[in-house]
């Protein structure tokens, strides 16, 4: 079964240090870790971020104080995915750090994460769906060839 198609925009906001945040996520591994999670075609913008934009986000958009690793946009499912994911790059960088992981593997986790958000996945709302979530995610990432994030 040939794979859903994505129109992808990558943008990467003012970074102090944006080399290895680029070097992590050439476009071709994004679209691959995006289209690897979609059920349907998309139009889907990736936004890379410093801690200023990521904090003022999620507290404009989700009433929270502070930066996070991957904000999810969804503004349309069906008949195609429409969504921007904001990932703030230096709180990705710190996890994985603290995880003992690649930048490289980090972000693909929380691009597949945040696509599944986008296709109205969600992990908050009860136990049973977290961990459909967190099973869905390590398998794409499986068939990406990435290692289990949870592991």
């Amino acid at each position: 079964m040939p794979l859903p198609t994505l129109g992808l925009s990558l943008q990467f906001g003012a970074l102090t240090d944006a080399a290895p945040h680029r070097a992590a996520l050439p476009r071709h591994t994004v679209a691959r870790c995006i289209r690897h999670a979609l059920g349907a075609d998309a139009e889907i913008t990736v936004r890379i971020v410093d801690t200023e934009e990521g904090q003022a986000l999620n507290r404009d958009y989700r009433g929270k104080d502070y930066a996070t690793n991957v904000l999810t946009f969804d503004y349309e499912t069906e008949p195609m995915v429409m969504a921007d994911l904001v990932l703030c790059a230096p709180v990705v960088a710190r996890e994985a750090a603290e995880q003992g992981k690649t930048l490289g593997e980090h972000y693909a986790h929380l691009l597949v994460h945040g696509t599944l958000h986008a296709q109205g996945w969600d992990h908050e709302t009860s136990a049973v769906d977290a961990e459909a979530m967190e099973a869905r995610e390590v398998e794409i990432l499986a068939g990406l060839g990435l290692p289990n994030p949870y592991a």
